[in-house]
């Protein structure tokens, strides 16, 4: 299953790359205005058409859709490699694998074709049994919350995420999920939060460059690493002003959202 929302760029590369992998493909679309529904039906894929319910309740609708129940989670830019698809295969060659989820290892594919292998990847757990996991019922999380003692088993082969068109694209997508995190996410103490906007930019900064490997990148891996930083250091400033704002709504010196402005 797959959610979309206006994926025209790469839908088809992703519903082409497990098309002859998978017995159905089930797309959650939120509207999109392009042509990612003609695609996705032009590819055989079934379209359910599902307003915005949240991130892990659209993935949600996406698991009740699907007629069987082992499952492979997917985004409208993620593309399955050709060796991830045959490892796949040879899971199911003698019925259902000795594990129920598999972590699959997504490597980033930034604008200039550059597929950034051996830094900025991550392991996302999508490949599961729903009869034993689920997505979080979430507005904001999304990833399967497993129980304890359940390890995922990895996978060798890679999932080529075309993460963001340009800069612009990922900060704006950096700056509607601080939005969300700011406000669904761990809620923090002033004291705490004031430390946070004035000191913590450069930690973020530095475990993109390093933890993640961004420095390998050269200048352009330093730069997506600032602007990673950056979105991470929002999350922080956004649930620093709502606090603000929540006190001076309390003293009665600014009006509640919900109350007209005089």
């Amino acid at each position: 299953y797959i959610r979309t929302l206006n994926e025209e760029r790469r839908i088809g590369d992703v519903i082409a790359a497990v098309t002859d992998l998978v017995d159905e493909i089930v797309v959650v679309d939120n509207r999109s205005t392009d042509a990612t529904v003609e695609i996705c039906t032009d590819l055989g894929a079934r379209v359910v058409h599902q307003p915005w319910l949240g991130n892990g309740f659209q993935k949600r609708i996406g698991e009740e859709h699907a007629r069987h129940d082992w499952l492979l989670d997917l985004d409208g830019d993620e593309v399955v490699t050709p060796e991830l698809k045959d490892e796949i295969r040879r899971l199911f060659m003698h019925g259902e694998p000795s594990h129920s989820v598999y972590a699959l290892k997504l490597t980033t594919v930034d604008p200039t074709g550059k597929e950034w292998i051996g830094y900025g990847e991550s392991y996302r757990n999508k490949l599961y049994d729903r009869r034993k996991h689920r997505m979080p019922e979430h507005r904001m999380w999304d990833q399967l919350e497993l129980p304890a003692g359940v390890a995922p088993a990895r996978l060798k082969g890679r999932v080529r995420h075309h993460a963001f068109s340009n800069f612009e694209h990922v900060a704006n997508k950096l700056n509607r999920g601080s939005s969300r995190r700011a406000m669904f996410g761990k809620r923090r103490s002033k004291s705490a939060l004031r430390f946070r906007v004035l000191c913590a930019f450069p930690f973020y900064f530095l475990k993109h460059l390093l933890q993640r490997g961004l420095i390998k990148g050269g200048t352009y891996g330093f730069a997506h690493a600032m602007v990673a930083a950056h979105g991470r250091w929002l999350r922080d400033a956004k649930q620093y002003e709502a606090l603000l704002i929540a006190e001076a709504q309390a003293r009665g010196d600014v009006p509640h959202s919900d109350e007209p402005e005089r």
